[in-house]
């Protein structure tokens, strides 16, 4: 599964944008510690991963136009060099709540 790190302009991590190719899913995952910032900037990530799924992009694909989409300037924005995996799903809601 892979995953990437979504921040706030001032670097404060807020969440995670995963995909799984093998299940095709995707989804968000908030950090625990990001608020309700980190719950409402999920909803565009969201959204993007909706309407790749739509024009029948793969899940990893998703993340790759995410990726390449990304502005810092944004109020969200994928931390460049983020790009990474984790075994499970599991995983990434540990990292999320306790990383």
């Amino acid at each position: 599964m892979q995953f990437l790190t979504v921040a706030n302009p001032q670097g404060t991590v807020l969440g995670y944008v995963w995909a799984n190719d093998e299940d095709d899913a995707a989804g968000w995952k908030v950090r625990r510690a990001g608020g309700d910032e980190a719950f409402n900037r999920g909803a565009l990530y969201v959204s993007k991963l909706r309407d790749a799924k739509a024009r029948g992009l793969s899940p990893s694909a998703a993340l790759a136009e995410i990726v390449r989409d990304t502005d810092p300037t944004n109020p969200s924005h994928v931390v460049p060099g983020s790009l990474d995996q984790v075994p499970s799903l599991e995983a990434l809601k540990n990292l999320a709540d306790h990383g």
